[in-house]
Parts: C-alpha cells; sequence; structure tokens
C-alpha cells in the first residue's frame, strides 16, 4: 500500500501536438487535472518533464493550468531516470512510492517506470492518467510494467489509498473533486 508520505507523482511529457494525438486525450486531460488537484491537497510533490519542449511544445494547457507553482524538467532521454537534474530532483524527496502519468505509456512511462523498479521503487501506473496514440500500445505498455514489478491504479484508487480514511479536512476536499 502506498503511504502519503512516501509517494510522489510523475507527469511525463503530456506535450503539445503530441498530446493531441492521444487515444481518449479528453478524459486523460481530465484525470491528470483531478489527480494533480488531489496531489496538492494531499501535499504530495510532484515531478513534471517535458521532452524536447521546443521541438515538442510545452505541456498541454488543460493540465499545465495546474501547475503554476511547479517547472518543468526538459529531457531527452525516454526514461526520465536518463535525466541527471530528475534524479537529482527525485532522491531529495526521499520517497519511493511513484505513481506514474503521461505519455506515451508504451515509451517513456514504460521505460521510467522499468528504471525507478530496477532502483527498488514501488511503482504504480495511473491507467486514467496515461495514454498512447493507440488504446493497444497503452495497453502493452501497462502490462510491460505489471511484469516488471509495477501495479496498476486509478485516481479514485489512489486517492483512497493514500488517505486510509473517510474523515478529515483533506478526504472533504478529495469528495468535492471527483463528484
Amino acid at each position: 500500500m502506498f503511504k502519503i508520505d512516501n509517494t510522489i507523482m510523475l507527469l511525463i511529457d503530456v506535450q503539445g501536438q503530441l498530446a493531441q494525438l492521444m487515444h481518449e486525450k479528453e478524459k486523460m486531460f481530465k484525470s491528470l487535472g483531478t489527480l494533480i488537484q488531489g496531489m496538492k491537497i494531499l501535499e504530495v510533490p510532484i515531478l513534471w518533464m517535458e521532452q524536447i519542449p521546443k521541438n515538442l511544445g510545452p505541456t498541454t494547457k488543460a493540465v499545465s493550468k495546474y501547475l503554476i507553482e511547479e517547472e518543468p524538467i526538459e529531457k531527452f532521454s525516454f526514461s526520465c531516470c536518463g535525466n541527471p537534474e530528475f534524479m537529482e530532483k527525485f532522491k531529495k524527496t526521499g520517497r519511493t512510492q511513484v505513481l506514474l502519468t503521461g505519455i506515451e505509456t508504451h515509451i517513456c512511462v514504460f521505460q521510467t517506470g522499468y528504471d525507478l523498479i530496477k532502483q527498488g521503487c514501488q511503482v504504480q501506473v495511473v491507467a486514467d492518467c496515461v495514454s498512447s496514440r493507440t488504446k493497444e500500445n497503452k495497453e502493452i505498455g501497462i502490462k510491460r510494467i505489471v511484469q516488471s514489478g509495477g501495479q496498476v491504479t486509478c485516481v479514485e484508487m489512489a486517492f483512497f489509498e493514500l488517505l486510509r480514511a473517510a474523515k478529515g479536512d483533506k478526504f472533504k476536499q478529495i469528495i468535492k473533486l471527483i463528484k
């Protein structure tokens, strides 16, 4: 089980024209917005990655509008773990439970998940917050993460796993988000 004080959210490459080509993109953008807002309520850190933004463009406004306090980290490697700035910021958090989100599931999300698992992290891919250009590639990416030792979750499941109980102000705020 993931714990609120050991979890981090990782947002990978939801950018430019590529983001517009994703399978069920609008559902993914909406789910990402909900997850990001919930992570802020729960005070779970978010690391935000962009793949070569000068080529792919910035993160989609539907998602980036929730990230005003964060700055994206530029990367060239498919795996976020191939980026020294990411690794430094990730290690600085001291957290080892990672909620993986972003695109494309079968490339950057998978490779990052695989590398984090190999480094001893617990990884959950948030199924409603990832996508690929095709449904099949999304499913293959999720399957490979699971085969590598990761798990699958969804926005609501992640929230309630972190909350543990139906009480308190944070619970009330999360309920408003998902209704």
